[in-house]
């Protein structure tokens, strides 16, 4: 019998370059992401217009994924903006890439 195996991410959406920024956890990075966009996520990211997807990490474990989502909250924002450039220097919104 074959393991089945979840994958979850951590992903970081932005209102824009050095918007404000939203950090969460998810095992449906499409789905979530969507959600945010069509502001069905009725919160903080529909108030601020966060939809735009800067960075995701991907995890094979729940506890691994929400662990890293943690740390990256505590970290300052310049560590945040720097994470988010490294990968993704012109802050395009990567949910059209995976949406593909």
């Amino acid at each position: 019998m074959t393991e089945v195996r979840k994958t979850y991410y951590v992903y970081i959406l932005a209102s824009a370059r050095n918007g404000t920024l939203y950090i969460g956890v998810t095992s449906n990075l499409m789905r979530r992401v969507w959600e945010h966009k069509s502001k069905a996520a009725i919160g903080f990211t529909s108030k601020y217009d966060v939809d735009k997807l800067v960075h995701f990490e991907v995890f094979d474990s729940v506890e691994a994924a929400i662990a890293r989502e943690k740390a990256v909250k505590k970290w300052n924002r310049a560590w945040k903006l720097r994470l988010i450039e490294e990968q993704n220097p012109d802050w395009d919104d990567l949910y059209e890439r995976i949406n593909t």
